[in-house]
């Protein structure tokens, strides 16, 4: 918790107010029962109704000050907690923004989405508490013991009892609580889960008839997450019954001891009376804090796994002092490269080596999980290689500026994702001030125009979360216009033409060859007529490169290659 408390840095100011209108709301609730002891003493016994009067106009008088006080420091915290709040969760948005593909993989969407909203939740509840009880507690727990000394010394010897066992009730919570709040909240990751892929894979769950399978699933992390919950509210709950009894059993002890002090000339009425007050003010600012060290160890909880989220070490980083890039433009030289996932004990690529420049198309084909979407991933730096090195126009893309670096790439990746907003609005995503006749023009080159105009608001028509209503092949040719809006140097086609027909795929190539013709252009493919024009073909087999080549030439040098072709073409076609 004490990191996160920089984020209160920006209202220190209200800080300060709510700290200073909690002192002058607790002096003066300290003040009013010695006031009212005065009425009772010496207005009331001595019958002077203007002391009475004008003892208790001073009461009013602070009476209002304390609500005053209240209700300001009330809304100040509302608002510093909700700010608090809303600074905390775009740091952690920014933080998360900045991971490599790495740091997704070692923690999971599923528990980002839940600490950057649960979490969250749990740790501005507590910030405002803090605000509201804590300040005032110690306050008034310090103030009320020194106003009941002056009162009755021996008499405060009850309230030291009670200290001292409302001490052990805490500690009982705290010791069981808090590793039950932890295991809480990654059973909530689990619920999310759980959800998500509910929820993301509803077509594939119908289609399979998996609907009852499903729900059998988020039952079990369901009433796993119920299950733990139930523990550790059923020792919360042992608090606040407790310290009842305890505060009651307090006032009869008071009471009777102090009527016997009264009956012995040791003690005003009036003075037993404020007594009282007191206590209930010590008692309440227990109360107080023991709500505070109730809600604590969920909010302390939350906070570790927010920090693991701030604080997580990036495995990809932007360098110090970048190096600008070469004149070249385009250029791309892989020099023995290798890379593995983290915790993977066998590296998916191995001594890859070749280069790709502007004009020409390199192709990379190959089996199903022969590393060719990884490949493509170390250009953008989407990763780190483990050893080799990338060059992108002269320079190694670990000494590149990141932005410098992605501004030169247009990427259409193997998972399509449209945002939700505008056909234009995604477009538009890879250029941001690009003009109607671009968006037209780059919709015409993915042969998008078509389907696009058959739609009644053109290219203003909606795109809903994930694109769901526009087919697969649909949301293919969206993507790539995003891309060819950019005009980069360097185009990435991530078996981006799958979802196409063999006519629209041709149409699309052909009209590419047009557009990019000087650009270095990368097409990761499973159809061999998709790449067979490539200027350079790169045929990949378990991460390493056992074939490059032209067409005619990998069909007399390899394999691997006439094998993948022999599956897709007839005799008549390879003729």
């Amino acid at each position: 918790m004490k990191k996160l408390f920089r984020y209160l840095a920006p209202y220190k100011w209200q800080v300060i107010l709510i700290t200073a209108l909690t002192f002058v709301q607790a002096i003066s609730q300290l003040y009013l029962p010695n006031l009212m002891s005065d009425i009772i003493d010496k207005g009331v016994v001595g019958e002077d109704v203007g002391f009475i009067l004008e003892t208790g106009a001073i009461m009013l008088g602070f009476t209002i000050l304390v609500s005053i006080c209240t209700i300001v420091a009330r809304f100040f915290s509302a608002k510093v907690g909700v700010g608090f709040a809303k600074d905390l969760r775009r740091s952690i948005f920014v933080s998360v923004e900045n991971y490599s593909l790495n740091e997704f993989d070692k923690i999971g969407t599923a528990s980002l989405i839940t600490r950057s909203t649960n979490d969250v939740t749990q740790i501005q509840n507590v910030m405002v508490m803090i605000l509201n009880m804590l300040l005032m507690a110690p306050i008034m727990f310090v103030g009320g013991v020194i106003m009941s000394l002056q009162k009755d010394g021996p008499l405060t010897l009850i309230l030291v009892g009670v200290v001292v066992i409302l001490g052990i009730l805490v500690l009982f919570i705290l010791k069981n609580g808090i590793p039950l709040f932890k295991v809480m909240q990654k059973k909530l990751d689990s619920v999310n889960l759980v959800l998500r892929e509910g929820l993301t894979g509803m077509r594939v769950i119908r289609a399979f008839n998996k609907t009852e399978y499903e729900k059998g699933r988020f039952d079990v992390a369901n009433k796993d997450l119920t299950n733990n919950a139930i523990k550790v509210y059923r020792i919360m709950s042992v608090a606040m019954p407790a310290i009842m009894l305890l505060m009651n059993v307090t006032l009869i002890a008071i009471i009777w001891f102090g009527a016997k002090r009264i009956d012995a000339g040791a003690m005003m009425v009036g003075d037993l009376m404020a007594f009282q007050q007191y206590a209930m003010q010590i008692m309440f600012s227990l109360i107080m804090a023991t709500m505070m060290f109730v809600m604590l160890p969920r909010a302390q909880a939350s906070a570790v796994r927010v920090n693991e989220i701030l604080d997580m070490e990036l495995s990809v980083t932007n360098p110090k002092n970048p190096i600008d890039a070469t004149d070249k433009k385009g250029y791309i030289d892989f020099q023995d490269v290798s890379f593995k996932y983290q915790g993977a004990q066998e590296p998916v690529l191995c001594n890859i080596s070749f280069s790709a420049k502007p004009g020409e198309t390199t192709a990379i084909i190959g089996g199903t999980g022969s590393g060719k979407s990884t490949l493509i991933n170390l250009i953008p730096r989407f990763y780190d290689v483990a050893s080799g090195k990338v060059l992108v126009d002269g320079v190694d893309v670990k000494d590149m500026d990141m932005k410098t670096l992605r501004d030169k790439i247009g990427l259409v990746p193997q998972k399509i994702n449209l945002f939700q907003g505008t056909i234009e609005d995604n477009v538009r995503f890879g250029k941001e001030d690009a003009n109607q006749e671009e968006i037209n023009i780059a919709l015409e080159t993915a042969q998008a125009k078509e389907f696009v105009d058959d739609i009644d608001e053109g290219s203003n028509a909606e795109v809903s979360q994930g694109g769901t209503n526009f087919s697969g092949g649909q949301k293919q040719r969206l993507s790539i216009a995003r891309a060819i809006i950019r005009r980069p140097e360097i185009y990435i086609f991530d078996d981006s033409f799958s979802a196409l027909d063999f006519k629209t795929d041709a149409r699309l190539r052909m009209a590419l060859t047009n557009e990019i013709q000087d650009s270095t252009v990368l097409i990761v493919a499973q159809r061999v007529s998709t790449v067979m024009n490539a200027n350079n073909i790169i045929v990949l087999d378990n991460g390493m490169i056992v074939g490059q080549g032209t067409h005619s030439k990998l069909l007399d040098s390899c394999e691997i290659y006439r094998e993948i072709v022999s599956s897709q073409l007839s005799e008549e076609e390879l003729a």
